[in-house]
């Protein structure tokens, strides 16, 4: 097990001007499961490629433990990658898959059955380990690219978007797996996903990345309940948060038929610097519909998805001489019907960011 430490460190492409990643500042703990999100293109695969070597780090530096690793190559730095792809060598049964690292570090035989024994046993391949990769499932492959890396016992794991290539069903079950084995492991974990759901439940902590720039680091919790800018409100969650730039008031967010109160502090602080708005954020969960003399904001339905448990209601409304959309989602046994007017209106705990820096107010 290992500490990993980012300091400042940033990849700038060849003949490109903005860095891939940009000065990146990040601690992850002895022992812990981070999970780096973002969008396509945010750097979270370049961040990771830099800590496997695969990478050059242009300026800073990448330490392990008290160790600097920036410019040691992937061999040296004693860590494990899975890969999108799975990597597995055809021609190879699934055992010679997994011991193939150790064969190459001379490791003793019985060591080599040992090791590859007990990976087997914590991932259920036991019965497959002479078996070929093509007579496998893809998330029995997996697992295999999975063991592969836990017989070389690593002090970090790297994990490159695992569960892409797997069908919906089994990416839910293949990541309990391993949000279950890196528990029992208790080896420091870098995991790369663009889905912020897998992040929100495999993570102890998530770093949310945009343009090769840190936007929050912190338990999945918080990101959800304190996002530190609209970028992270409206990343993190599913469905999104609505979001609105709204005109300011000296008691809120002025919405079409109703308020949503701010503190005085939050009031100064969204004038401060702004354009005579503030962005108001709140959750399709924590909305909900309501008569029309209780002054929510009247919204045309325009789809409405029936999920079984409940139901979630598009619509779009007038802010301000726009029409902005809006999703909320409700009890399935009120469900409207496509081309109602209904009337939305959000619970407690609503967000306010600053409409020109996008900060938390």
């Amino acid at each position: 097990m290992a500490t990993v430490t980012f300091n400042q460190a940033s990849r700038i492409y060849p003949g490109t001007d903005n860095p891939a990643v940009d000065k990146l500042d990040l601690e992850i703990r002895d022992g812990e499961f981070l999970v780096l999100v973002g969008p396509s293109g945010c750097g979270k695969s370049t961040s990771l490629r830099m800590l496997a070597g695969l990478e050059e780090v242009d300026q800073g530096s990448i330490f392990i433990d008290d160790r600097e690793v920036t410019h040691l190559p992937p061999k040296a730095r004693d860590i494990a990658m899975v890969f999108q792809n799975y990597a597995l060598y055809p021609h190879m049964s699934v055992f010679d898959n997994m011991a193939f690292a150790l064969k190459l570090r001379k490791t003793p035989r019985p060591d080599i059955e040992r090791r590859v024994q007990e990976a087997a046993k914590l991932l259920e391949l036991e019965e497959f380990l002479n078996r070929k990769p093509k007579a496998l499932s893809g998330g029995q492959r997996q697992r295999v690219a999975m063991g592969r890396a836990i017989v070389r016992e690593p002090q970090v794991f790297l994990m490159d978007e695992p569960l892409s290539n797997l069908d919906a069903k089994l990416r839910v079950q293949t990541r309990s797996q391993i949000a279950t084995l890196q528990s029992k492991l208790g080896t420091t974990t870098v995991y790369v996903t663009h889905d912020q759901v897998e992040a929100m439940t495999m993570g102890h902590r998530v770093a949310v990345l945009l343009d090769g720039v840190l936007q929050q680091v912190d338990t999945p919790r918080v990101l959800y309940d304190e996002p530190a800018n609209v970028f992270v409100a409206g990343f993190i969650g599913s469905p999104a948060m609505n979001i609105k730039a709204v005109p300011l008031t000296d008691e809120g967010g002025a919405f079409p038929e109703m308020v949503l109160p701010l503190t005085r502090e939050q009031v100064a602080a969204a004038r401060e610097g702004g354009d005579g708005k503030v962005t108001i954020g709140f959750r399709p969960e924590s909305t909900k519909l309501v008569a029309p003399s209780e002054g929510g904001v009247p919204i045309v339905v325009e789809l409405v998805e029936d999920l079984g448990a409940h139901a979630n209601v598009y619509g779009h409304a007038d802010i301000d001489g726009e029409s902005q959309r809006f999703v909320a989602t409700i009890d399935r046994r009120d469900m409207p019907r496509m081309g109602d007017t209904v009337y939305l209106k959000p619970g407690d705990g609503h967000h306010a960011f600053h409409s020109v820096t996008g900060l938390r107010l």
